[in-house]
């Protein structure tokens, strides 16, 4: 029987890409259509049964979470956590700071600047069958070169992922959903940083292929990263005036 779920999204960074904007708030608290982009990825979480959520913020305007988000409740969360990350490290030295919270439980993490068109209730559902390893969501992209892209063996199979290729092995991009079971803390704690001083969460999803041990499924619908640039926020705002997200 497969562990309990905790989720964990991680809402952290300076958003200098966003100026001048985020001068005056985090970037996941700006608004993508009609509501703020932290909603999204904690409504996708919640949808697919995950009643206990750990947000990962940092910068200087942390503290705007709690007025917007209080307890979880407005969500049907049992509980809304909170923790912060000092320092810009990289995804996986972020995940690291949810030990003590996923406990001896499986988690999904999302990136807080994430947004779906559907949902994930199927994936996670296998993730729960699944009796340990990791899964991860792909899309096809139009640029690759941008994401973390996989390459495959004859029978499908992940053989390795390469973050920003100069020549992609495959159109498919990995999304910022990733599943694992709770021995991904102690992967981290074999981690290098990389040429950017930071522990990559491709360096995670490349050890589960090590053990074959990952899973992957492609996301149905659309897939918008919304916090790179100026344009790719108000591309993903009228993506969900247009067609909605999270099926809602």
């Amino acid at each position: 029987m497969a562990k309990n779920l905790k989720g964990v999204i991680t809402a952290g960074g300076l958003g200098t890409r966003l100026l001048p904007m985020t001068r005056v708030t985090n970037k996941h608290l700006l608004p993508v259509y009609d509501r703020p982009m932290i909603f999204y990825p904690i409504e996708t979480l919640a949808q697919a049964g995950i009643e206990d959520i750990m947000i990962i913020t940092g910068g200087n305007h942390a503290g705007d979470f709690l007025p917007l988000l209080g307890d979880g409740r407005e969500f049907g969360l049992k509980r809304l956590h909170y923790t912060y990350q000092a320092r810009e490290g990289g995804i996986a030295e972020a995940l690291s700071l949810t030990r003590e919270f996923v406990g001896d439980d499986h988690v999904v993490v999302m990136l807080g600047d994430n947004i779906i068109e559907k949902n994930i209730v199927d994936y996670v559902e296998k993730f729960r069958r699944q009796e340990k390893g990791a899964r991860i969501l792909l899309k096809e992209v139009e640029h690759p070169e941008q994401y973390g892209v996989p390459s495959f063996d004859d029978d499908g199979s992940i053989l390795h992922i390469t973050e920003k290729p100069e020549a992609p092995a495959a159109r498919l991009a990995v999304t910022g959903i990733y599943m694992y079971d709770n021995r991904v803390y102690d992967i981290i704690r074999t981690l290098q940083p990389s040429g950017r001083g930071e522990l990559e969460i491709t360096d995670v999803n490349n050890a589960y292929i090590q053990m074959r041990e990952l899973e992957y499924d492609i996301l149905n619908g659309w897939w918008a990263d919304c916090g790179e640039t100026r344009t790719s926020l108000h591309e993903a705002g009228c993506l969900v005036a247009q067609t909605g997200a999270n099926n809602l």
